[in-house]
């Protein structure tokens, strides 16, 4: 795990968990992210847990109304809640952060689904994620990337 810390790898999981959390814990209080969880923190966020979950907020419409447009017959009241916070987190990213990978978006989002939340729901962000990644950066060639991620 050390050496993962050398090179920032560790320390952008462990944001981008602590965002999944603080996303997830907005949602179940029916709360907005940035307002009343980031807010309310004891201790500050790290800095890019922060930064997603202000960008989730501030982007919410946009980053909702493409996560709908490419979750075909799954509204996202219907969603496990872990996915849709994981969805929002990468979807900002992919819009919003272009010097992250789209690789490292859609990996960092789909084994934190594996961990995190239902047996399917590896595959379902993936599949999402792959979808707006090709329309949102269609330069990066994201379109391909999706299904090497999921036969990991």
């Amino acid at each position: 795990m050390g050496a993962n810390r050398v090179d920032g790898v560790g320390s952008r999981r462990e944001s981008r968990e602590r965002a999944m959390s603080l996303l997830y814990e907005a949602e179940s209080k029916g709360c907005d992210p940035l307002g009343a969880v980031l807010e309310g923190l004891v201790a500050e966020a790290q800095p890019l847990a922060a930064e997603l979950v202000a960008g989730v907020s501030e982007h919410l419409d946009e980053i909702d109304g493409l996560i709908t447009r490419f979750s075909r017959g799954w509204p996202l009241e219907r969603m496990p809640a872990l996915d849709r916070s994981l969805l929002r987190m990468g979807v900002y990213e992919l819009a919003h952060r272009p010097g992250v990978p789209v690789g490292a978006v859609i990996t960092e989002a789909v084994e934190l689904a594996k961990q995190f939340s239902t047996d399917d729901s590896g595959r379902f962000v993936n599949g999402v994620l792959g979808q707006i990644a090709a329309e949102v950066r269609p330069a990066s060639g994201a379109g391909q990337t999706p299904a090497a991620i999921v036969d990991r």
